[in-house]
């Protein structure tokens, strides 16, 4: 279920909500086990109270109480399911801290550990440890340990070590290997890095749309911003915030043509769209936007089957985060992504463009 119920503020201990238990008694139904935590149901008949995911036969609905707490239920006269265990913590409880400890370790250890080192460190087989460690966050155990290197290694250098200093402190065990991922790492040469990409030289255009204004950036590597905006001074603020240290450079005629052709594209989504794109993020920002590639003009997607097609079901605010995150407009369509049921939801230029956009492609 993706729906989650608004829980009030409670007035006082037992205090009933019964607007919410339609949407309770569903998850009951499902055995959902998100719910979990969020409120327990007794059964009048058995005297018990049990979790939302409680695997024990269905009770009636009319034997059936909702409680905000164990201690409200157990107030109320009922004792715990010994069957689901609501008095302790839950089965994904118990994996949220496991890969808490592991996340932990991973940022505390000197080096990546292995994945053996982590399962055993956390009691659990390296299969069902990598699978449950993805699950939740995302990425793998290896994809979040290179993720914080890469930040401590951005970390060391911004604070004035040496590249030799910050290389190794950030865990890597040889300079030939840092050297041969590092501008894939930092988006530029260390060097450059270290004086905060002052000497990198980043072209741009404005333009007037139907949505406004759209402003199209280029670095050497390809297109690193497409912002959408109600007047050129603002979207030139905003690329100042996105690349403060780089040397902006409004661009000449030529490089005009490039913000022409996406200006056309955003009047006529029917027009391709072949850019060379410089897309700086996370490991799975990068996953996210390339599912975001896939989906055809016309169609949307929910942030769940987001999640789901990447391989991570539940971090859907993780998906939600990576579309926010997303500075390129219409290149990585994240107007395409909406709340299931297909209700529009926040866009990082308004939702008015949102569905203009959307209005724009259902057209053709």
């Amino acid at each position: 279920m993706d729906r989650t119920p608004s829980e009030p503020t409670p007035a006082a201990a037992g205090t009933r909500t019964p607007r919410l238990d339609p949407a309770r008694w569903e998850a009951v139904l499902a055995r959902d086990a998100a719910f979990d935590g969020r409120f327990v149901y007794s059964v009048s008949t058995t005297g018990i109270y049990c979790r939302p995911s409680c695997p024990a036969r269905r009770p009636k609905r009319a034997h059936v109480r909702f409680h905000r707490t164990n201690a409200e239920a157990e107030r109320a006269g009922f004792r715990p399911c010994k069957r689901c265990t609501p008095d302790r913590p839950s089965l994904p409880e118990q994996h949220g801290a496991k890969i808490r400890a592991a996340c932990r370790l991973i940022e505390q250890a000197e080096y990546p550990p292995k994945l053996g080192e982590l399962a055993r460190a956390v009691g659990l087989s390296p299969y069902h440890f990598h699978r449950m460690f993805k699950s939740a966050l995302g990425i793998t155990p290896k994809e979040y340990a290179a993720a914080h290197r890469n930040q401590r290694l951005r970390g060391r250098l911004a604070g004035g070590a040496t590249v030799t200093e910050a290389l190794y402190d950030a865990g890597f065990n040889s300079s030939s290997r840092f050297y041969a991922v590092s501008s894939k790492v930092l988006g530029m040469t260390p060097t450059e890095f270290q004086n905060g990409g002052a000497d990198a030289e980043i072209r741009y255009a404005t333009g007037r749309c139907s949505l406004g204004y759209a402003l199209v950036a280029s670095s050497d590597k390809g297109v690193c911003a497409i912002l959408l905006g109600s007047d050129p001074k603002s979207l030139r603020a905003d690329l100042r915030r996105q690349f403060p240290r780089a040397r902006l450079i409004e661009a000449d005629k030529g490089f005009r043509k490039l913000t022409a052709k996406v200006i056309a594209f955003v009047e006529d989504p029917r027009k391709r769209l072949d850019l060379p794109l410089d897309i700086r993020g996370t490991a799975f920002q990068h996953r996210v936007w390339e599912a975001l590639r896939r989906i055809p003009p016309g169609s949307t997607a929910s942030y769940a089957a987001i999640a789901k097609a990447i391989g991570a079901p539940k971090a859907v605010r993780a998906v939600a985060g990576a579309c926010a995150a997303n500075r390129i407009a219409v290149a990585i369509p994240c107007h395409r992504v909406v709340k299931t049921g297909g209700a529009l939801s926040g866009y990082r230029w308004g939702v008015k463009r949102k569905r203009a956009l959307l209005d724009k492609e259902a057209k053709t």
